[in-house]
């Protein structure tokens, strides 16, 4: 009696293992059906299945016989990262899906000595990332911008060395509004060195002087911009905005002296240097335009300080346009001052000039 009651038992143990190792099998044979049908099958069909295959691993990680094994893992980081890639119409199960999926890829690797199911993890870890990306593409194109912007960054936090993500995070970041967000992301772009470094540094220090009105940030961006780009004529004529805008004139006309010392052929500098005394006289106008048109004596003394910062702008123009004769900025500011001097003989020269060019772009 005793002998069939410890039969009976074997019996059961062995019938316990056995359905537990079923459940391995069916969940297996899930994802094999997923794998064979999912093209020809419809969305609601395919996460059927696959919803199915992830309670049989439910069962399987749960049992004592088979919960430290890699195989019901494994299955259930590619039956759930399925279901997070492919449920678009559901955010919040898709996001369920992808902490198990997570969960069970972490568990899979632990277990995996052999490294037997290194592909399938490596397939479901491909899947995860898909599917994120994938969902914030859809917040983006929602408008959802907000949202959009913390799964790109989510994604660089899982994947540090992905380039284009943080310049999604970036995009994403302007749009909502977040500049703080999309200057660090653009920043970060930079620092791989890819080809669009020199916009993206110049776009995160336009949106430091536009939109965060910060022109101390915008002068650190400036500065770190100029150790990689050296002397770059975008970065120095930025800089030289800022001081004019500062007031800190001397400080502009020092940097660029030394610009003109080091390379006296770049004809850039030279109207950068003519800007910074025309655009003195154009703030000298506004004051002017203030005055009581009674008050002449001031009237005059205003007119020829004006008068005078125009003069001392006009060489650099003059000697910008000698070294690059069809650059169109500085043959507009030659108009400009030439009109302003009533020097219609040079002014209707300078006009020709832009004629021509307009002509010929057109």
């Amino acid at each position: 009696m005793k002998k069939l009651i410890l039969s009976v038992g074997i019996l059961s143990l062995s019938v316990a293992a056995y359905a537990q190792k079923s459940e391995v099998a069916e969940a297996k044979k899930s994802w094999d059906l997923f794998q064979a049908m999912n093209q020809a099958q419809n969305l609601k069909k395919n996460l059927e299945n696959l919803n199915k295959g992830l309670g049989h691993t439910d069962l399987a990680i749960a049992h004592e016989k088979t919960k430290n094994t890699v195989e019901p893992w494994a299955l259930r980081a590619s039956l759930a990262s399925a279901v997070a890639l492919l449920d678009t119409l559901n955010e919040a199960n898709a996001t369920a899906k992808q902490k198990i999926a997570e969960e069970a890829i972490v568990k899979a690797t632990e277990l995996d000595k052999k490294g037997e199911q290194k592909d399938n993890i490596a397939n479901a870890k491909i899947n995860i990332a898909n599917s994120i990306q994938s969902r914030a593409i859809r917040a983006y194109n929602k408008k959802d911008f907000a949202t959009a912007f913390k799964i790109f960054t989510e994604i660089t936090e899982k994947n540090p060395a992905d380039t284009s993500m943080y310049l999604n995070a970036g995009v994403a970041a302007k749009q909502a509004g977040n500049y703080a967000g999309a200057v660090k992301n653009f920043k970060k772009v930079a620092s791989f060195n890819v080809p669009e470094a020199k916009n993206l540094l110049l776009e995160a220090v336009n949106i430091e002087l536009v939109n965060l009105k910060d022109t101390t940030a915008a002068m650190a961006s400036i500065d770190q911009a100029l150790t990689k780009f050296p002397d770059d004529p975008d970065f120095v004529g930025t800089q030289t905005d800022i001081y004019i805008v500062r007031g800190e004139i001397e400080k502009s006309q020092a940097s660029l002296n030394k610009l003109i010392a080091k390379d006296p052929s770049k004809a850039i500098y030279h109207f950068l240097l003519g800007e910074t005394y025309y655009k003195q006289a154009l703030a000298v106008q506004a004051e002017r335009q203030k005055i009581d048109s009674k008050k002449v004596k001031e009237y005059n003394a205003v007119t020829a300080k004006m008068t005078a910062l125009i003069d001392k702008a006009l060489p650099y123009y003059k000697k910008a346009q000698e070294l690059d004769p069809k650059a169109v900025h500085t043959l507009e500011a030659l108009k400009q001052v030439y009109g302003f001097k009533n020097d219609t003989k040079n002014y209707e020269e300078t006009k020709k000039l832009l004629d021509a060019i307009q002509k010929n772009n057109n």
